[in-house]
């Protein structure tokens, strides 16, 4: 039987990786949204696999593509607990007066 590429497999690998660098480069939502929409096409993928795995080729892709997924929303994750941190304890010192701009 002809085997065939499986479709969604290149998209769920790109999807990965670029949540993974825009978490790193720009910011963490970016990351986040393409790790959410890599995540939902892993899901479609991997059930057309299922369906009839001797027809498709590339899974290994869609394997990869999600653990980057993975990976790239957890980074996306921390960065927010970061920000919310760093924001909070701005706040913090501006409210409790060590921030006045007296010197």
């Amino acid at each position: 039987m002809n085997q065939q590429p499986l479709p969604g497999a290149s998209t769920v690998l790109t999807m990965g990786i670029l949540s993974i660098v825009l978490t790193l480069v720009c910011c963490g939502p970016f990351g986040a949204i393409f790790s959410i929409i890599g995540l939902a096409k892993a899901k479609t993928a991997t059930q057309l696999y299922e369906q009839s795995p001797e027809n498709y080729t590339d899974y290994s892709n869609v394997k990869t593509g999600k653990i980057l997924s993975y990976v790239g929303l957890a980074l996306a994750l921390v960065s927010l607990v970061f920000v919310i941190l760093y924001f909070g304890l701005i706040i913090a010192a501006i409210t409790t007066g060590e921030l006045s701009g007296e010197f």
